[in-house]
């Protein structure tokens, strides 16, 4: 054989080539189902080379988003039908809309106003009022107005031809996009296809039917409504019923009383608690002498993060002193103090427990996540039918508002623990506890400081809404401030308010480091 100028070798890489792309062909039949020659083509097209090869899909170009959500390719889907969407309003805005509708409602509006006018000038001419020079000065305006209002509505109505072009050429460019990316994200999908056979393949009858449904009623819905406003309620406003809010209201306060009566010692007990812990504070940072606190916030910046930064803090306390707010800065820190204590001596081992019990923190994090996401004014209605108004339902709403990312942060440090790490120290005979406090806590160290630092952070955000509840310190003098409409006192609280929190978070920080 070697002697006829063959090569066994590349003999066997040539068959190996070609049962590879028969082999390639045969899953693109089975992904496709429909038109395979077609896409083994292009698919083959594709990818032979590592750029972007843009091939035209016709059917894809026509059908567009319902095309894609047949195939699966709803994050191309929805994109286009939104383009589609915008341009098919365009075009039924340009061509059936009344383009003039909202000025001429104005100039409705305006010429009831008008009229009101016109009888107000006529009876101070007849009775000789020292006002008609100011009643005619307003009717001259009104009827401007109207004159102004009126032209650019027949200007609006003009531009309808333009509209509908302009809605015209982006659906234009939106099915050549389409017909030039669709072969792309089909091959694409088909290679996760190959990885992973949960993929959904083909092009199923209920599938093309569903996308149809979905894309057809969407985009009639958005024609209609933009096109004809005000035509069908139905699309203006939500169909309800007073009665439906009326009654979930008294259900929600019949059960915020029931509560109260049947908790009213345990809350108690807990304000009780959370005052001893805020008065203690108090006492510690409002009355011990300025000096003494002074001294001991540099010295203790000085020692976390280096010399220059406690210099800083110097500066930023005697920026408190010299401007009168020292007491509530001192307020502040209590009832941040209180608050973020709370929360990391919750939170901590919280997350602890829940690192290593995947089932318990998914049934926690939906609760975390409501704490975060719903606005401080939600939740401070409940906390102040618990907790009355004061500071412990200050603390309480802080605490709500601040206390989960040192949880959610201690439990991804915990698990972020490289797993050889763990089996290495059990393997030398290391006990649960020893895991824990030698391994398990040190290396997950850093990401339990970012959290507590978050949770300070915040929790002194908090200030302002908590002083709304009675928190006192620097809330208030920025509240005060919104409410007489006093702008220096305003900033230069809230530069106090930035300087503690900066404090804070250069100890924390320099900690960490």
């Amino acid at each position: 054989m070697s002697d006829l100028g063959i090569n066994p070798l590349e003999d066997t890489e040539s068959e190996a080539a070609l049962a590879y792309a028969e082999e390639r062909r045969e899953n693109i039949r089975t992904f496709v189902r429909t038109n395979p020659d077609y896409y083994i083509a292009m698919f083959d097209k594709i990818g032979a080379s590592s750029r972007f090869t843009p091939t035209v899909n016709i059917m894809a170009g026509l059908f567009g988003p319902i095309w894609f959500g047949a195939r699966g390719l709803w994050n191309w889907a929805l994109p286009f039908l939104i383009i589609e969407a915008l341009a098919l309003v365009q075009i039924a805005r340009g061509l059936f809309g009344d383009l003039a509708a909202d000025a001429m409602d104005r100039i409705a509006s305006i010429e009831g106003t008008l009229d009101l006018r016109k009888r107000q000038l006529e009876a101070a001419i007849e009775s000789g009022s020292d006002r008609v020079d100011a009643f005619r000065r307003t009717v001259e305006s009104l009827e401007a107005n109207i004159g102004g209002i009126r032209a650019e509505a027949e200007a609006m109505a003009s531009e309808g031809p333009t509209i509908a072009l302009t809605g015209l050429a982006i659906l234009i460019i939106a099915k050549i996009a389409q017909a030039l990316v669709a072969n792309t994200a089909l091959e694409s999908r088909f290679s996760d296809w190959l990885s992973d056979d949960t993929v959904r393949s083909g092009l199923p009858q209920t599938h093309i039917i569903l996308s149809a449904v979905f894309m057809v009623l969407i985009v009639l819905t958005a024609t209609v409504h933009y096109s004809f406003p005000g035509r069908y309620a139905l699309l203006t406003s939500f169909p309800t019923d007073p009665d439906i809010r009326l009654t979930g209201i008294t259900w929600v306060e019949d059960f915020i009383a029931w509560c109260v009566r049947n908790s009213e010692t345990f809350f108690d007990i807990l304000t009780k608690g959370i005052r001893g812990l805020l008065d203690a504070l108090e006492v510690i940072l409002v009355q011990t002498p300025w000096i003494v606190i002074a001294s001991l916030t540099i010295l203790l910046t000085w020692l976390t993060a280096g010399l220059r930064t406690a210099i800083y803090s110097g500066a930023f306390l005697a920026y408190m002193g010299l401007l009168g707010f020292w007491e509530a800065a001192m307020t502040t820190l209590a009832l941040l103090g209180t608050a973020a204590c709370l929360s990391i001596v919750i939170g901590i081992p919280l997350g602890m427990f829940s690192a290593r019990r995947p089932r318990f923190y998914s049934f926690i994090q939906p609760i975390m996540d409501f704490m975060q996401t719903m606005p401080a004014f939600v939740f401070m209605v409940p906390v102040i039918a618990f907790f009355g108004v004061g500071k412990p339902a200050a603390v309480i709403v802080t605490m709500i508002f601040g206390g989960t990312p040192v949880v959610r942060l201690t439990v991804l440090g915990l698990r972020g623990v490289p797993e050889s790490v763990r089996e290495a120290a059990i393997s030398f005979g290391a006990n649960k506890w020893y895991l824990l406090t030698k391994v398990d806590l040190p290396l997950a160290g850093p990401s339990i400081r970012a959290g507590i630092n978050q949770t300070i952070m915040l929790s002194l955000a908090m200030v302002v809404v908590a002083s709304l509840i009675g928190a006192k310190g620097l809330g208030e003098d920025v509240l005060e401030a919104l409410q007489y409409a006093n702008v220096g006192q305003g900033i230069l609280a809230g530069f106090s308010i930035l300087f503690c929190a900066m404090i804070l978070d250069r100890i924390v920080q320099g900690g960490r480091k």
